[in-house]
């Protein structure tokens, strides 16, 4: 790639950003009222919800390493060597959503068979997705400042995308009807959100295609797909298990996935406690999740300032410490919930909230451009250009937490003896739906914050490596 090219246009930059818009609503609506809707609407144990999400969110982490690893082995052909499964895997995500939340409310094992089976089809989907997609910005972005530009710029619309599905609550869910009688009333709402988000998928995953794809048809000619190799799936296991043998790898990937079980708790269970313990409206806990991901886009000028100023690693620790405190501070709204007038209560929380987005507003954006550093370093120490299959091995260890995180938080409700037939939870109920939410999150960011700083890559490393890397192909461009 020439010099010029290692700068990627605002352009490039915006068509790749959106293209995430529509994917993160979709999954944003899953992670966030997926539970709810199994549990208290459909009425499926809790138990069972978290086993389907559990294996479902395994296999979706099987399957990541490899299409990584098929993506980086493709030809290049019309669309590169990843545009193509995206082309496919938008109207594939779009279909398994609607039939996800169409759940004929039938016996607990027919409701179970149905939740798992499209959400082993859509996870499936969702692969050829987001594991093409994000080695893209790899492929498109080269440089060590344009790596953190173009994370910005996607994390933004990721952003957008997850403000839209409580914008889409507000207006069409103001008020759900819970009890055992409640799916008739409620479930065609959600129907109607999966319509739209899965229109919104096709729309901004179409535009993030064929807007990049004249960067990506220039850019493949000079690139080279890695020699097919014997024994790809036991390779694929060995390669898995020495990134873990490497420092640098081993502290993002577990730290991304234990600072993501948080982010499961408070997501999954959230809904549940705002409405069974706080008693807010929808058009309230939308209002609270609107704020959370505003704060999120708010806060990323501020993130990559001081990454600039103190590195990514710094910055990233210093956003998780301000997630950990607005935890807190929720958790004392939390306790004294009973002694406060709801509408003061209510702004509390709000400020909480707004909190918590800024904090995590660096987990959108920081951990991915910090492993782009690590996979440059090795492609640097290597030579060759893994990061499909390097991408693939952090979703898979990511998926493979949250399968685990996912399946305890739904043996923890029936644990707790949530009985989504009563609209109103006993006592004890509503300070098990406290526990679960609070000291998951505590203790999973607490934990990831010391994961992360045992990362060791500078920005001088990167830089070095990329001049490097970007010297050998003009080399190779001249020849």
């Amino acid at each position: 790639m020439k010099k010029k090219d290692n700068f990627l246009p605002f352009r490039n930059k915006v068509f790749y950003g959106v293209g995430g818009l529509g994917y993160n609503s979709l999954s944003q609506t899953i992670g966030s009222f997926l539970m709810f809707f199994c549990t208290s609407i459909m009425g499926l144990s809790g138990t069972l919800v978290g086993l389907a999400i559990g294996i479902a969110s395994l296999w979706d982490g099987v399957s990541d390493p490899l299409v990584g690893y098929i993506s980086d082995r493709a030809k290049p052909g019309f669309f590169g060597k990843r545009l193509k499964y995206m082309v496919f895997a938008v109207f594939a995500i779009a279909i398994c959503n609607l039939a996800l939340w169409s759940m004929p409310k039938t016996s607990q094992f027919g409701m179970f068979v149905w939740l798992l089976t499209f959400l082993l089809l859509l996870e499936t989907a969702n692969t050829f997705w987001s594991t093409p997609f994000s080695a893209l910005a790899l492929d498109i972005a080269p440089d060590y400042n344009e790596q953190s530009k173009i994370q910005s710029y996607k994390t933004f619309f990721n952003v957008i995308g997850m403000i839209a599905p409580s914008f889409l609550m507000f207006w069409l869910m103001p008020s759900l009807t819970l009890g055992i009688d409640a799916a008739d009333a409620s479930q065609g709402g959600f129907i109607t959100i999966a319509l739209l988000n899965g229109a919104l998928v096709i729309f901004f995953g179409l535009i993030a295609v064929f807007g990049n794809l004249k960067r990506v048809r220039k850019y493949v000619k000079y690139g080279q797909s890695p020699k097919k190799e014997k024994h790809a799936v036991k390779n694929l296991i060995v390669g898995y298990v020495d990134i873990f043998k490497k420092s640098s790898f081993a502290c993002l990937i577990l730290g991304y996935s234990v600072a993501q079980i948080a982010s499961s708790f408070l997501t999954s269970v959230g809904m549940h406690l705002f409405t069974y313990c706080y008693h807010f409206s929808t058009a309230k806990i939308s209002v609270l999740l609107i704020a959370l991901f505003a704060g999120a886009i708010l806060s990323q000028p501020i993130w990559v300032g001081l990454a600039k100023r103190i590195d990514k690693k710094g910055a990233l620790i210093s956003a998780l410490s301000l997630l950990l405190l607005g935890i807190g501070l929720t958790l004392i709204s939390f306790l004294f919930r009973q002694y406060i007038p709801i509408e003061s209560l209510f702004i509390f929380v709000l400020c909480c909230i707004v909190v918590c987005g800024f904090g995590l507003g660096a987990m959108y954006s920081l951990p991915i451009s910090m492993y782009a550093d690590v996979v440059t370093l090795e492609q640097y120490s290597s030579g060759i250009n893994k990061s499909g299959a390097y991408l693939g091995y952090y979703s898979f260890t990511y998926n493979l937490s949250n399968s685990v995180s996912m399946l305890f938080i739904g043996i923890l409700l029936d644990a707790i003896k949530f009985d989504p037939s009563e609209p109103i939870q006993a006592i004890s109920v509503q300070n098990g739906l406290g526990t679960i939410v609070f000291c998951g999150c505590a203790i999973a960011l607490a934990f990831a914050i010391l994961l992360f700083s045992r990362y060791k890559v500078k920005r001088a490393d990167v830089l070095k490596a990329q001049l490097k890397l970007n010297n050998d192909e003009n080399k190779a461009i001249k020849l």
